[in-house]
């Protein structure tokens, strides 16, 4: 199955702040917040910070890298080709990041493919309900793909 990605972060190359898996069939969704140990950069402040918490009450959890990525690889274990969807490369990227946890170690995660889907004139951020907030823009990101792009 695959998933729709989206990460906040801030600013270029800066640290990772949340992250969101939505799911191509079902409910299900993925949604961590990671503590901000860095100044955040004044665009992340005034348009990423603000919108965090803007999520189900059940999703709204804040936890340390490493806890994100074993959730990631929890959410993920009961499908045995997940596929994950982002519109933007560092988003990969940051997935990819989380996944390390240690030095040489990766979190315990089965194969997972990635599909890069280049999208000129779509902006996730344009087409959500919460501009820049991981969840909403994954959502968007989704209903822009399954819509027919």
């Amino acid at each position: 199955m695959r998933y729709f990605l989206d990460t906040e972060f801030n600013g270029f190359g800066g640290a990772l702040i949340s992250i969101a898996l939505v799911p191509e069939f079902g409910d299900e969704e993925f949604y961590a917040i990671l503590p901000m140990a860095d100044p955040v950069v004044p665009w992340v402040d005034r348009h990423v910070m603000p919108y965090l918490h803007m999520v189900p009450p059940a999703l709204d959890m804040t936890m340390r890298a490493d806890e994100a990525a074993h959730e990631v690889a929890r959410y993920l274990a009961h499908d045995p080709k997940p596929v994950i969807v982002a519109d933007w490369p560092d988003d990969i990227a940051y997935f990819c990041k989380l996944l390390v946890i240690g030095n040489g170690v990766i979190v315990d995660i089965d194969d997972v493919d990635f599909s890069f889907l280049r999208s000129p004139g779509f902006s996730p951020a344009a087409n959500s309900k919460v501009p820049h907030n991981a969840l909403h823009d994954a959502r968007a990101l989704r209903d822009f793909v399954l819509g027919g792009r």
